[in-house]
């Protein structure tokens, strides 16, 4: 129904996004990995689903990631909330690699992600991502990819703490910091470290 939404965001946080678009208020959840500013105007890639009890909007900070929620949604067992939970732990580029290298231990690492599920997402999405992977380039199953990934969750963990109360310098301060300590490869680690100081 919606293509994308362009307005101004009012609220972050990790999970959410509202928006304000043309006076009306938009709340969106969002992947944690996606970056999004703590305030200002943006173009988010929206997905609804429409349930008879409500009415949920999706949003993505690009088209890519926004159509990678809607091939997950076609899998066997998958629903809206699995999907956004998949998306928020791998990148894209480490969800196809994992689907390609048949890799159901990265899958089922993800919280609520069974065996099962993670068989079934290998199943359904394998002829898929092998038709996506070229779009990845050269980066694919090189450092660069690694490098790209922590250096996006260094960027996701200051927006986080920017949400909740932190001033953008003190947010990036706390994340460097928290970063020499443990590392920028887990995105829940790295903010949990930064919010302890």
């Amino acid at each position: 129904m919606y293509e994308f939404l362009e307005g101004e965001v009012v609220e972050r946080a990790p999970a959410r996004l509202a928006l304000v678009v043309g006076g009306v208020g938009y709340d969106l959840a969002v992947p944690m990995r996606d970056v999004f500013p703590a305030k200002g105007r943006v173009r988010v890639y929206t997905h609804l689903v429409v349930r008879e009890d409500a009415h949920l909007l999706f949003g993505f900070q690009s088209r890519e990631g926004r159509d990678l929620f809607r091939l997950l949604l076609t899998v066997r067992g998958v629903g809206p909330g699995m999907a956004l939970a998949i998306l928020s732990a791998l990148s894209r580029e480490e969800l196809l690699e994992a689907i390609l290298a048949e890799d159901t231990t990265r899958l089922t690492r993800v919280k609520g992600v069974g065996r099962k599920t993670a068989e079934q997402v290998l199943l359904d999405l394998r002829d898929k991502a092998a038709r996506l992977r070229p779009e990845l380039g050269t980066a694919v199953g090189k450092p660069v990819a690694a490098a790209t990934v922590e250096q996006s969750n260094l960027a996701d963990a200051a927006v986080a703490l920017v949400s909740i109360g932190f001033s953008e310098k003190d947010a990036k301060k706390q994340v460097e910091h928290a970063a020499e300590r443990v590392g920028s490869k887990n995105l829940e680690e790295l903010v949990r470290a930064a919010l302890q100081g």
